[in-house]
């Protein structure tokens, strides 16, 4: 997989540094309370929402337990609607198979809906890479590409920044991309979209290839669905004549009907909406409505990998609603960025390690980038079990081994022997107790806990011999 941001330091020393940027945790704070309180008036409307989740997760189960049946059924309805379909196996194949049909247009720049796909396999820059310019228009993307900086968040890339720092990019860099920022810009809300909305229409009107994710296919009619709340996509999906989407495998359903459930489920958790503003639906090709050619990319690039492990697969249930991150304790303090992915949060914890694999010092880390606290979980609109899934993958990367897993296993396997020893363990118990001033505030090995905490005092006395001594 590609997508890694590079340079990034592991987990937790680019955490370390987030927690210290003041502005960037008020930010966060300030975006992830907002978007929690409101997802949760929004849920409590329905007095069906555990059943519409179960649902939801019976349906993304299913799906992939079936999953080459479906993707056939998906590829025979696309062309039988007059799409093209393109397989492509990992980040670079899919990279060539866009550039080489934007080529085959004879175009040099092309507008693009939100797609985390395409983040993930670093789309544009091989674009760029193929003298081809990619104009993201999304309004949290178009910030994000303007400022040069990188996503830090599934719902709203552009968390970390506030209107003042977006006023400041717009004026600074909207002239390097296209139509400058109007002069005097504030940063008020209808101002900001304002001068991005004179920005892009330039571009909408002009471009004549588009390119897309989806947030759901459809196998039985090979529909494509984006749900988005800004029209851009909108846009984007109509007015180009030529159409090519991005979808991860793992995005298909088996039937129109089951769509039902995750218009319900998937706005609810993202935006806190009954429905989103804009759902897209295409299939195909009509003469005379829409793009004349279409073609969709199917993207493997780990998920088959991650399909063959029976505790890990259920990170692919995944209907990027955000609501995870929104919640979670560890991304409030350490945004997105930390991650090293494109996939922030707790379902990036679960999903980046096992679309990309654990040799890296970032995707061995992310695992452990979670208290456990099982926020995630009691939120996710499809019940995947995120704090499993991490303990799952805590224990892979333990296996591979590695200086301080080396360590661990041989300090277990010492207290597993003491333990099954109950006279070796009482004297060792009293030895503790008898030496207890004399142990170190930080003793080697301990820094990471020892750096933000005490470590507890031993008691005067063993629990055994305390417990003897009682009347009874």
């Amino acid at each position: 997989m590609s997508g890694t941001f590079v340079g990034m330091p592991a987990f937790p020393e680019a955490a370390r540094g987030a927690v210290q940027d003041a502005t960037l945790r008020a930010n966060l704070r300030h975006a992830t309370h907002t978007i929690r309180d409101k997802r949760a008036t929004a849920v409590a409307e329905l007095a069906d929402w555990p059943e519409l989740r179960e649902a939801g997760k019976q349906i993304k189960d299913h799906t992939l337990r079936h999953l080459d049946r479906y993707l056939v059924m998906l590829e025979e309805s696309v062309v039988r609607a007059g799409g093209t379909v393109h397989w492509a196996a990992d980040a670079d194949e899919a990279n060539r198979i866009v550039a080489d049909l934007v080529k085959a247009t004879g175009e040099h720049e092309v507008v693009k809906v939100k797609s985390m796909a395409t983040q993930e396999i670093g789309l544009n820059e091989a674009l760029a890479a193929e003298g081809i310019s990619a104009y993201e228009t999304d309004l949290a993307e178009l910030i994000v590409q303007l400022g040069h900086d990188r996503p830090s968040h599934i719902l709203v890339p552009a968390i970390h920044r506030n209107r003042g720092e977006i006023r400041d990019i717009f004026r600074e860099e909207m002239g390097n991309w296209g139509r400058p920022a109007p002069d005097g810009l504030g940063d008020s809300p209808a101002e900001l979209a304002e001068a991005a909305r004179l920005h892009l229409r330039e571009k909408f009107l002009r471009a004549k290839v588009g390119i897309s994710g989806a947030n759901f296919m459809v196998a039985e009619t090979g529909t494509l669905v984006v749900l988005e709340s800004e029209g851009n996509g909108r846009m984007c999906l109509t007015l180009p004549e030529t159409l090519i989407s991005v979808v991860g495998i793992e995005k298909v359903i088996p039937t129109w009907q089951d769509l039902e459930v995750f218009l319900q489920t998937l706005p609810r958790s993202s935006t806190a909406e009954r429905m989103n503003p804009y759902t897209t639906m295409w299939t195909g090709t009509t003469d005379g409505d829409g793009p004349s050619a279409f073609h969709l990319v199917l993207l493997d690039n780990g998920r088959t990998d991650t399909l063959a492990d029976e505790v890990g697969r259920q990170a692919l249930r995944c209907i990027r609603c955000s609501a995870c991150l929104n919640v979670c304790p560890v991304y409030e303090r350490a945004g997105g960025h930390a991650y090293g992915s494109v996939y922030p949060g707790p379902i990036g914890a679960i999903l980046s390690p096992q679309l990309r694999g654990t040799a890296s010092e970032i995707d061995a880390s992310l695992p452990y980038a979670s208290s456990l606290c099982g926020a995630c979980y009691e939120v996710c609109p499809v019940a995947i079990d995120i704090p499993e899934v991490l303990v799952h993958l805590r224990e892979r990367v333990a296996d591979r081994g590695g200086r301080g897993h080396r360590l661990e296993k041989a300090a277990m396997k010492a207290a597993s022997w003491a333990m099954d020893r109950p006279a070796v363990l009482a004297a060792a118990e009293r030895a503790a107790t008898r030496t207890r001033r004399m142990h170190p505030a930080n003793p080697p090995g301990a820094g990471a806990w020892t750096a933000g905490r005490a470590l507890p005092q031993l008691p005067p006395e063993p629990f055994r011999d305390w417990w003897k001594k009682r009347d009874r």
